[in-house]
């Protein structure tokens, strides 16, 4: 048998003949694929809303703060704020004070600013000492309640702001810049560096800065400590530092925070939770002591 199959002559036609069924097959084969497929629900666990609470407090400015919900991972829905949320702040003279609902949807649309949305605010400029203690307590009509107390910490002062050139000429000359302060003896202090660009009489303070340094006091507890900056600055640049004293709490807060954006979206990363500095939700509440020291390169 194999040798009349091997006798048998091979003609155009049967070529074409052979090609065809073969395409034939090829496309049978890969409509068949089809019903390989096979959608699956997969249940998810059940979730119930948190509110969200961003709350910074600043000394001579009216407080403010915003609250919104927390929505699951694979929602289709955007966080909501919630307008039936009542926000008490309690002065360290043990004075409450009803924030008002008042959101400033406005400053969304303006990516170019640092200004901080809120959903309440309230009447007068905030008094604060180093050692003020404020109490915070946020309810809506669900019955979810949020309460936090934050410290004002001691101011630290930036002992000295100086930069300095490369050894580059024209439009590749630039400077960095280091800023010194010395650490308080005490233990779990943190801080937040940022340095702007431009005049702060003329605004410059609430656009996004050049830097925006986090760190701790583990390595440095009681000693001076200075934060540089890459080559960005030229002559005749504003530079303003600010140098925020904060605790551990805020400084993990924010490391959480950054931890869970890298994560998103990534499958190779470890999920992140928020550790937030508020009992009930989500979120932090805090009191910022910020010293500043500005200084124009030449």
């Amino acid at each position: 048998m194999l040798a009349l199959t091997a006798s048998l002559p091979t003609t155009p036609l049967m070529l074409h003949f052979i090609k065809s069924v073969g395409f034939a097959m090829l496309l049978a084969g890969l409509a068949g694929c089809g019903s390989l497929q096979n959608d699956i629900d997969v249940p998810l666990p059940s979730y119930s809303a948190e509110l969200v609470v961003e709350c910074y407090l600043e000394p001579g400015k009216v407080p403010s703060l915003a609250v919104t919900t927390s929505v699951p991972y694979l929602s289709a829905t955007l966080p909501q704020v919630p307008p039936d949320v009542k926000v008490t702040l309690t002065l360290p003279d043990g004075k409450a004070v009803a924030l008002e609902f008042r959101p400033n949807y406005a400053v969304l649309l303006d990516t170019g600013s640092v200004i901080k949305f809120y959903t309440h605010i309230g009447r007068d400029t905030l008094k604060a000492r180093p050692g003020d203690v404020f109490k915070l307590d946020v309810r809506d009509t669900q019955g979810r309640v949020v309460t936090g107390t934050t410290t004002m910490l001691a101011l630290v002062p930036i002992d000295s702001v100086e930069y300095k050139f490369n050894d580059k000429t024209g439009s590749e000359r630039k400077a960095y810049f280091l800023t010194n302060f010395r650490d308080p003896s005490t233990p779990n202090d943190a801080y937040r560096v940022q340095l702007h660009k431009g005049n702060p009489a003329k605004g410059a303070l609430l656009k996004r800065p050049e830097t925006d340094i986090s760190l701790e006091d583990q390595l440095v507890n009681g000693k001076p400590v200075v934060v540089g900056t890459s080559y960005r600055f030229v002559a005749g640049d504003t530079v303003t530092v600010t140098l925020y004293h904060t605790d551990a709490a805020f400084y993990r807060f924010r490391q959480s925070v950054r931890d869970a954006r890298s994560a998103n979206g990534n499958p190779f990363a470890q999920p992140a939770a928020i550790l937030s500095t508020v009992q009930g939700g989500v979120g932090i509440f805090s009191v910022l002591s910020a010293t500043r020291a500005t200084k124009v390169v030449k």
